[in-house]
């Protein structure tokens, strides 16, 4: 299971999906935006980007924070082998 988060600094959202993934003990990678990844990088990963934080599972693109709660509700997402 791959799990990545791009995020920027000062970003509530992220710290909140920060802190959803790390409650659940769901390991993840992160990448700041802008120092880890450039803001065209993340545009290749994720096209529709237009916020932060955006959520990548498994190389599919979740989106922000309110995506990643709704992928967890309907999916069942717990991180282990997921």
């Amino acid at each position: 299971m791959s799990v990545e988060i791009y995020t920027k600094d000062l970003c509530g959202y992220c710290d909140a999906a920060k802190d959803l993934l790390d409650h659940m003990s769901v390991p993840y990678t992160q990448y700041k935006i802008g120092t880890d990844v450039s803001r065209e990088q993340l545009l290749e990963i994720a096209p529709n980007a237009r916020t932060a934080p955006q959520i990548v599972i498994n190389h599919k693109v979740i989106g922000g924070y309110d995506d990643l709660c709704e992928y967890i509700e309907n999916t069942g997402f717990n991180g282990s082998g997921y």
